[in-house]
């Protein structure tokens, strides 16, 4: 099996800067989408830190790594000291800085899926769409909690907070899922850029709709066009 890629970042209408990461890496098998946060600087250092951290790690490490999750846990562990050490040690004028991660890792015959924050990764099987990864966020914590109802999402005071990020604090746990290849299975990835402006449903029904290699402007389109407050990343994933 092979996988198709397509990918596209902005910064939106409202932002000075992208503070949004990614990386394609076809020879690793390796997907990497991040959101920085800290203020301009520190959120583009962040997040690209963040992804190129990964990289290396797990080109470097993968032999050490029998358990593709073990190698996948270190690579943002890594990441998240490095992150930290920096802000804290090396420059000061960054202290407080994070970013969200989401990875999409090919090894074998499994695709795995890890997350850090409230960007996501999506699977989409036609006709289905379904939302992958679990929102690190206050919200979705306390919409979990059953606290809050999916109405009252929307008027949820402090619903951009996020309970977990790489490089905030120097550890962090990641979730790591793992999946059997199937072919025809099809995976957005995305900052919050997008899912922030754009519901699922309508995510959904441009998927349906679209060919995949028009499905990344589609998305990043429709994020503008519902305002655009934030960086937006939107990375498709086909398997074929």
């Amino acid at each position: 099996m092979r996988l198709e890629v397509w990918c596209k970042s902005d910064k939106g209408l409202r932002r000075e800067s992208n503070q949004d990461s990614f990386l394609i890496n076809r020879d690793l098998g390796l997907f990497v989408v991040a959101d920085g946060m800290g203020g301009h600087q520190g959120g583009e250092v962040a997040s690209s830190m963040a992804v190129k951290t990964a990289e290396e790690f797990i080109m470097n490490k993968q032999h050490l790594f029998p358990n593709p999750r073990d190698l996948l846990a270190k690579a943002f562990e890594e990441s998240c000291h490095r992150i930290y050490d920096r802000s804290h040690n090396e420059s000061p004028e960054l202290m407080g800085m994070g970013t969200t991660m989401v990875m999409l890792y090919l090894h074998g015959k499994s695709i795995y899926l890890c997350n850090v924050g409230d960007s996501r990764i999506y699977l989409f099987r036609k006709p289905n769409f379904w939302q992958i990864t679990e929102d690190h966020s206050l919200v979705d914590e306390q919409l979990r909690a059953g606290l809050i109802s999916e109405e009252q999402v929307k008027s949820f005071v402090g619903k951009n907070v996020i309970t977990r990020s790489v490089g905030y604090e120097r550890d962090v746990i990641v979730d790591v899922i793992e999946r059997p290849l199937q072919s025809g299975d099809c995976f957005l990835l995305c900052s919050d850029g997008l899912s922030g402006m754009v519901n699922d449903a309508n995510i959904a029904s441009l998927i349906n709709k679209l060919e995949p290699a028009a499905v990344v402007d589609a998305c990043i389109d429709s994020a503008l066009a519902n305002g655009g407050d934030d960086n937006v990343t939107v990375m498709y994933v086909k398997v074929s």
